[in-house]
């Protein structure tokens, strides 16, 4: 059953492409994963696995639905400033079938954390793949050549989210900064409470993550997209430095990005 939180991103994200004005087909497609039972309890799983036996930070379903709302976002921001994607560029297929691609890919980028977090993309790839052809293959139904590439794209776009991989296309791109956007406390709160006095390895994660207020994505005024991170405490530019800055600079959209950071009141820091 999808949590409060779950339903509310869902009926974002449906409301964000829909303002989009598409054709239908990736509002078809994301419609269809959102509401899929096998998803979701890979979802689920994976979040188990993150937060209770790892005590890391929330890898389930309300991160992989902010992901994808992020996505959309930004794909709408690059989308007003006349960037074209790599399937327009390549003259391969439109923005919607990007945009498609993209949502499948940011539903399913972290169910890899059911098997484990070494690797965990490549694990996702494996799992996401047979739901892919699902859901292009509906939405897709007698486009044989678009679900070949569509499958493929999202597959890089899975395989490239942690940053360390080199990625080529833009919708990729996209992905890599949508992923290092979430990263508010509400991501730390459970393995915060669940690791209360004690100490491990990578605990600077959660407890950096813990200090972030809120990140806005905006239209920006120098480039596409400007990104605001607001943060109760200094700590949380680990985040920024080591995390965000790390997956921007990954991207193939590194260009079209104005990041800043502010602690509380304090002037604002601009990175990009």
């Amino acid at each position: 059953m999808r949590s409060p939180k779950e339903l509310q991103l869902d009926a974002r994200i449906i409301e964000a492409v829909e303002a989009l004005k598409l054709s239908g087909k990736a509002l078809k497609a994301t419609r269809a994963i959102l509401e899929d039972e096998e998803v979701q309890a890979l979802q689920e799983y994976a979040n188990t696995v993150s937060i209770v036996r790892l005590l890391y930070n929330d890898h389930g379903p309300v991160h992989m639905r902010t992901v994808a709302y992020n996505t959309i976002i930004m794909m709408g921001l690059l989308r007003n400033a006349g960037i074209k994607t790599s399937l327009e560029t390549e003259e391969c297929g439109d923005f919607e079938d990007s945009l498609a691609a993209l949502i499948l890919a940011s539903i399913l980028h972290d169910i890899g954390m059911s098997v484990s977090r070494q690797e965990h993309e490549i694990h996702s790839e494996i799992l996401a793949f047979p739901h892919l052809e699902r859901f292009l293959g509906a939405a897709y139904r007698n486009d044989l050549r678009k679900r070949v590439m569509l499958k493929s794209l999202a597959t890089e776009c899975i395989f490239g989210h942690m940053g360390n991989r080199i990625i080529h296309s833009l919708e990729a791109g996209v992905i890599l900064v949508a992923d290092g956007c979430d990263m508010t406390k509400g991501r730390a709160r459970i393995p915060m409470a669940l690791s209360e006095g004690s100490a491990r390895v990578g605990d600077i994660h959660k407890i950096s993550a813990n200090s972030i207020e809120e990140v806005r994505i905006l239209t920006g005024a120098e480039k596409p997209i400007h990104i605001d991170v607001l943060m109760s405490n200094d700590v949380g530019l680990f985040q920024v430095e080591e995390v965000l800055l790390g997956k921007i600079a990954a991207s193939t959209i590194k260009n079209y990005i104005e990041l800043y950071a502010q602690v509380n009141h304090d002037e604002k820091r601009r990175y990009l």
